[in-house]
């Protein structure tokens, strides 16, 4: 009598995806505002690549990966955004507010899955709180240079969803290129 080993076959190959790593993207501006370069990247703030420090919160800067690369800083696991997380891989800490006031500051902290770490994105347009719904991830008005004229910085806090802000509220996300 011959043997089929397909359930093996079937358990092996469902166990072999769910270890398959998830794409690491950078969440990104569509509009490129004043940017000259590559648009603004949610981004670490302070430090570059492995040398950043997650207690320095988030920044819109500079996207890395028309360099080929998406630099760990820039780096968010696109499987997190079905459950509401911007989860950074890399330093394994999750996108936080500081309220769900208008001027909140963005920061990252150990992922705990409290509300203040719950957002609404689908990987393309505004990125809310899951909890305040009407209140926006945005980049600031204002530019500063960072380490050089064509690293350019915004800040990143919550504010109100608005048209008149959609250029700093809308955001995507991306591959290396």
């Amino acid at each position: 009598m011959k043997r089929l080993f397909f359930p093996t076959a079937i358990a092996s190959l469902l166990l072999s995806a769910s270890l398959a790593h998830a794409e690491t993207v950078e969440i990104n501006l569509i509009d490129l505002l004043d940017n000259t370069q590559d648009g603004y990247c949610v981004d670490i703030s302070g430090g570059q690549g492995a040398d950043a420090d997650p207690d320095n919160g988030l920044q819109a800067h500079t996207c890395y990966s028309p360099s080929g690369d998406i630099f760990v800083d820039q780096g968010f696991d696109s499987e997190q955004f079905a459950d509401g997380t911007l989860y950074m891989p890399e330093f394994d800490v999750c996108a936080e507010v500081a309220s769900t006031e208008a001027g909140a500051a963005v920061g990252l902290s150990a992922c705990d899955g409290s509300d203040l770490q719950s957002f609404v994105f689908a990987g393309e347009g505004t990125i809310t709180v899951a909890g305040a719904t009407d209140m926006c991830l945005t980049a600031g008005e204002d530019t500063r240079n960072g380490r050089s004229d064509t690293n350019q910085i915004k800040e990143l806090t919550l504010e109100v969803c608005s048209d008149a802000f959609a250029g700093s509220q809308m955001w995507g996300n991306r591959t290396a290129n």
